[in-house]
């Protein structure tokens, strides 16, 4: 069965810390640029920060500089490391793995081949 699996999210205080995982299972991530993308009710999904099979990254302006995409290809997955966590950083952070694409072409377009279920992070006091 080919699935991406999200995990790490939770309840966090602004200004702390949370490291996402999407783990791949049933194909390799390899080739491939993986995303993660955030969306909260009313909205649509956008891209958060996306990373090529080269290594190549794409933030999106709100959170550069705070986000960190980081790929291990030998775990087949893909980390997301947030740090100075905000209120409006709040929403379902979903991961997504593409074709060969440009890592900023998948974040703006929200290019995605699977797609994970979505994980949940709050920040609040």
């Amino acid at each position: 069965q080919l699935q991406l699996v999200e995990s790490g999210g939770g309840l966090v205080q602004p200004g702390g810390s949370l490291r996402l995982s999407c783990a791949a299972s049933g194909f390799t991530l390899d080739y491939r640029t993986i995303g993660w993308f955030r969306q909260v009710p009313g909205k649509e999904r956008e891209g958060v920060s996306c990373i090529a099979s080269s290594g190549s990254t794409y933030y999106a302006d709100a959170v550069r500089s705070r986000f960190t995409i980081v790929r291990d290809n030998g775990e087949n997955t893909v980390y997301l490391e947030m740090n100075s966590l905000k209120p409006e950083d709040t929403g379902v952070y979903y991961c997504a793995a593409a074709g060969p694409a440009a890592a900023q072409a998948m974040c703006v377009l929200t290019l995605g081949d699977y797609w994970g279920q979505g994980t949940q992070v709050t920040v609040s006091s």
